[in-house]
């Protein structure tokens, strides 16, 4: 379902107060963060105007999922659905950080799982490549719309998940991306693998987040087992 020619810096979908509430900003640099520009009320007329170039490279996608009721474009729900879920976890989250959201599945049907080997090591390889593709397709955007080259390494950087555990707003967006993925493809990922799979890796998921995030995990509509392990894996990690 595709958004009218005149609304295209919305999402097909309106799932994000992302677009709702962009406007003027008033923006300050963060010199801990090389790159890192912090929103301090709404987001900027660029930052609309790149998330709305974002979506639509994304529009191309064949997949079509129901997110709370509406089909859409796959990867254009998990871009909105990731940016909501960085502005509930980060009360100021920098435009890098937003950005890599709305970029983190860039184009991703155009790498599909098939063209690398079965088990671990070729999932591995598709993980990466899948990074590099996603950074530099979202550097390419970002470049058209102006963005300088610290923000646009940046928004890289947290793609390719850099410093990993080290990294205050790698691990927001590790958080979002783990509660999209909770939110729109936990179900299906569950009925289509054995139980001992699936649960295994709603546990790996689970200890990749933060408390806060696990916690914001119990409030979504999960089928009731999903839910128990997500409590009982936030039990035994303390939060």
């Amino acid at each position: 379902m595709a958004a009218d020619a005149g609304d295209r810096s919305k999402s097909v979908i309106d799932l994000s107060e992302s677009v709702a509430r962009c406007g003027r900003s008033t923006r300050r640099g963060d010199p801990r963060v090389p790159g890192r520009v912090v929103v301090e009320h709404d987001a900027s007329e660029r930052l609309r105007r790149t998330f709305a170039a974002i979506d639509e490279a994304n529009r191309g996608d064949p997949n079509r999922i129901d997110v709370r009721g509406r089909m859409c474009p796959r990867e254009i729900a998990h871009a909105s659905l990731a940016c909501d879920r960085v502005r509930a976890l980060e009360a100021n989250p920098s435009d890098a950080l937003l950005l890599a959201a709305r970029a983190h599945h860039l184009r991703r049907w155009k790498i599909p799982r098939r063209d690398y080997p079965e088990g671990r090591s070729g999932y591995l390889r598709w993980r990466k490549a899948l990074q590099a593709f996603h950074a530099e397709e979202a550097g390419a955007i970002l470049r058209r719309e102006g963005w300088d080259e610290a923000t646009i390494e940046r928004v890289g950087a947290i793609i390719r998940k850099r410093n990993a555990g080290r990294d205050p707003e790698v691990q927001v967006f590790e958080d979002a991306l783990c509660l999209t993925f909770l939110e729109t493809q936990l179900a299906a990922f569950v009925d289509s693998q054995p139980e001992e799979r699936a649960e295994s890796v709603l546990r790996k998921t689970v200890r990749k987040m933060s408390p806060r995030a696990r916690r914001m995990a119990l409030g979504l509509p999960l089928p009731p087992a999903a839910r128990e392990i997500v409590r009982s894996e936030s039990s035994a990690i303390g939060g």
